[in-house]
């Protein structure tokens, strides 16, 4: 079990004598008032606390506010850039994709490294630089030709502020290890909220105002963005370890085939949600019904948004690699559903509720998986996976499209994210079966090098999270197998 100030989480009956303490006021209320509506404010409240809780810790509400208004000139990006290109420049969307690809992109290399950066300079450099990067390009984008600007938006991609991945890692050192489900769960939310406003404003000022000043309103809203995150400086290491810093750690020591096999399941995550969005957007057209687009695709991230509330407040952590087949199974019969809108909307619901606890999944296990010393350049590598991900999503969704009609599509990319999900299986095994090798090795000294301590909790978290054991440890667990197991970590 995992430590929060060195005092254990209770498990078993420990547990749930605790459990049963901090219900009595609750459960007194209930036989002396209104059963019904207690029981109903009982539940309420066991929903909410995991939430309370992480809201409460300092830092915490001001990221997370921060990071939902931060995140909506970025995503208006993207899709502002495109309708510059047809709407302005009078070019088709073959050409306006391209810019689109050049900064996606330039993006994917970028996250990474601007994640190792933080690493190994701090918070403040690395967006200093990124923030005047994107006020030059924001500056000049409207005036540039074509040519000039699908290299800018290269240049500016890899340039891009890290809103996404900054957040994650700060959350991860504001947040201790046994909280940061609810709190990955809540940034899962936010990130829905963001995609839910962004495209809609982005599309209604273009209209209003035309693509050049929007692009100008785009700039001063992502130098805002940068310029917020500068003066609230949120700490990218827990208070622990900047008291025990620790040493840079060697990839060869942290990417490995798991972390391998959990990247690629992120890709197939945001693989299967691009694909379905665009499958979307093909079958109301295809019958008619576009002027329902936006409402259906609202009402599917509304379910994204259910979802990711209702893991966050689980008790247990759910194994992504399950999440993400899961998904991708109830994907697949989507594209039987005939009629209006409506059944579009209710075939949705069982792969909808999945999308953010997927997600939020994927983060929680990074988080737990990698340490500490490398976790920007780990979590840069999750916003690349991402990327790659929405990549190859949409191409894939439009040839089948083209060639077979959206029913077919739905039915491909459910079984194209279940295969690759499947890929991922024997990796994902391979590195349980080595965790649970390396807890038992016998070795006659301990070590207290914290790059071996840091290897190990990963290894102990990663095979409870394969195992279905959930993201703890029994805080029972044998001392002097710990200190063996340590100890082999650091010879390897």
């Amino acid at each position: 079990m995992l430590l929060t100030r060195g005092v254990p989480e209770a498990s078993g009956p420990l547990r749930a004598v605790t459990e049963i303490t901090r219900a009595r006021p609750l459960i007194a209320t209930a036989v002396s008032g209104d059963s019904g509506r207690m029981a109903a404010e009982v539940k309420t409240a066991m929903t909410i606390e995991p939430y309370r809780k992480i809201l409460g810790l300092p830092g915490v509400r001001a990221l997370m506010l921060v990071g939902l208004v931060a995140r909506v000139p970025v995503i208006a990006a993207g899709i502002v850039l495109t309708l510059h290109v047809v709407n302005t420049m009078h070019l088709g969307y073959a050409q306006a994709g391209l810019v689109g690809t050049a900064s996606t992109l330039g993006t994917a290399i970028g996250s990474p490294l601007a994640g190792r950066l933080i690493d190994r300079h701090g918070l403040r450099p690395v967006l200093i630089v990124t923030t005047a990067a994107q006020a030059l390009f924001w500056s000049i984008a409207p005036q540039l030709s074509y040519h000039t600007l699908l290299i800018g938006a290269l240049v500016a991609g890899v340039l891009s502020l890290p809103v996404f991945s900054l957040v994650r890692q700060c959350i991860a050192a504001l947040i201790p290890a046994d909280q940061r489900r609810p709190g990955f769960a809540l940034d899962s939310m936010a990130v829905e909220m963001s995609y839910m406003l962004a495209p809609a404003a982005a599309v209604a000022a273009v209209t209003a105002f035309g693509s050049r000043p929007t692009m100008y309103a785009v700039g001063i809203g992502v130098v805002g963005a940068g310029l917020a995150l500068i003066t609230l400086d949120p700490p990218t290491r827990s208070v622990a370890e900047q008291a025990n810093p620790q040493a840079a750690v060697p990839r060869r020591q942290w990417l490995r085939p798991r972390l391998f096999a959990l990247l690629s399941i992120t890709a197939v995550l945001t693989f299967v949600l691009t694909a379905t969005d665009l499958t979307l957007i093909a079958t109301l057209k295809g019958s008619g019904q576009e002027t329902w687009i936006g409402l259906v695709i609202a009402v599917w991230c509304g379910y994204s948004l259910l979802g990711g509330f209702v893991y966050g407040a689980l008790h247990r952590s759910i194994s992504p690699l399950l999440l993400a087949a899961a998904m991708g199974a109830l994907t697949i019969p989507v594209g039987l559903v005939g009629g209006g809108w409506w059944w579009l909307l209710l075939a949705l619901i069982p792969s909808g509720v999945l999308a953010a606890p997927s997600l939020s999944a994927t983060i929680d296990t990074m988080s737990q998986w990698v340490p500490s010393a490398a976790r920007g350049e780990a979590m840069g590598l999750h916003g690349t996976a991402l990327t790659v991900g929405v990549a190859a999503g949409a191409p894939f969704a439009g040839s089948i499209i083209d060639a077979h009609g959206p029913g077919w599509a739905f039915a491909a990319t459910g079984a194209a994210g279940l295969l690759l999900t499947a890929i991922a299986l024997p990796f994902w095994r391979l590195a349980g079966a080595g965790n649970r090798t390396a807890g038992t090795a016998p070795v006659e000294t301990a070590s207290a090098d914290p790059v071996a301590e840091a290897a190990w909790d990963g290894a102990v978290i990663a095979d409870a999270a394969i195992s279905g054991a959930g993201s703890t440890v029994p805080a029972a667990a044998d001392a002097t197998t710990t200190d063996a197991a340590r100890a082999t970590a650091a010879h390897r």
